[in-house]
């Protein structure tokens, strides 16, 4: 993990390298605080498709405590009769 102060954004070389080197979010800081973070557009899309999936796999297991499950044969019936098929 990689802690950059805000003055070093003017360095958008660097920037851009420890984001490539760091394959993860770079903090940046005013005043000692959080206040930014960096990342590669890559990581970026990779962190939001994992989020997606554990929330679409949280929503099915919580479906399923609830007992809100069919069959595959059911849904492929009803597919059938609404479509035609």
């Amino acid at each position: 993990m990689h802690i950059v102060p805000i003055r070093d954004l003017k360095d958008t070389v660097k920037i851009e390298a420890l984001c490539s080197e760091e394959n993860g979010p770079v903090f940046i800081t005013k005043n000692g605080y959080g206040r930014l973070v960096v990342m590669d557009i890559d990581y970026f899309e990779r962190t939001m498709n994992q989020l997606y999936e554990a929330t679409a796999l949280a929503k099915g297991l919580d479906d399923a405590e609830k007992g809100n499950i069919h069959s595959g044969d059911d849904i492929l019936k009803e597919m059938r009769v609404k479509y035609g098929l």
